[in-house]
């Protein structure tokens, strides 16, 4: 009996045929019918929409949130502005790279996205270098990534505001009658966002 994990999607890439492979700890998606190299091309020419929800998504709180986390982390953040997102990284005590993250602030909290395969230990991590701030995880929500030079067209068709977004910006919308929280960042070489 296999103990991965499904993402909320996990139906909807059966449903369309997907390859299933075991990527840290989840049944994931590695390819649809037509194979990836079509969709890679697909993505670099238009917009393709990835399912990234086994990642780890997080909520930091606190009195002084940014000072807390630049104790922990090599980032400037107290100057980020709400809804301002900033790449860091989650380094060990001989100063080596663990892994690299991505945070947002949002009005009272940031918002941080870990890798998946490093997830657990990152919390872990984020829980005992930040005691005076509450770090839950943000369990009840997919998480995808929609990537490509045609993203903005695509996603503005849903929801025209998103299109004011600048790289590395996030904010709340509502897409299809959904509250979202929408950023215009990732990591395909492409313009896009993750929602």
């Amino acid at each position: 009996m296999s103990t991965e994990k499904h993402t909320a999607l996990y139906g909807w890439h059966l449903a369309r045929g997907a390859k299933i492979v075991p990527f840290a700890g989840y049944a994931m998606p590695v390819q649809y019918e037509e194979g990836i190299v079509k969709e890679h091309l697909w993505t670099r020419e238009h917009a393709g929409l990835f399912d990234v929800s086994h990642m780890g998504q997080v909520l930091v709180r606190g009195a002084d949130v940014a000072a807390s986390l630049e104790r922990l982390l090599p980032v400037d953040l107290q100057g980020l502005a709400v809804g301002q997102q900033r790449y860091a990284l989650l380094m060990n005590a001989q100063g080596g790279i663990d892994d690299d993250l991505m945070l947002t602030r949002r009005a009272n909290d940031f918002y941080v996205v870990v890798n998946a395969a490093c997830k657990d230990a990152d919390f872990a991590k984020l829980q005992a270098g930040l005691p005076d701030c509450d770090v839950s995880w943000w369990q009840a929500r997919a998480l995808l990534a929609l990537q490509g030079p045609e993203a903005v067209e695509v996603l503005a068709a849903i929801e025209p505001a998103v299109r004011d977004l600048t790289f590395m910006h996030g904010g709340e919308y509502t897409l299809l009658g959904i509250p979202c929280w929408v950023s215009r960042s990732g990591y395909t070489g492409e313009d896009g966002y993750e929602i």
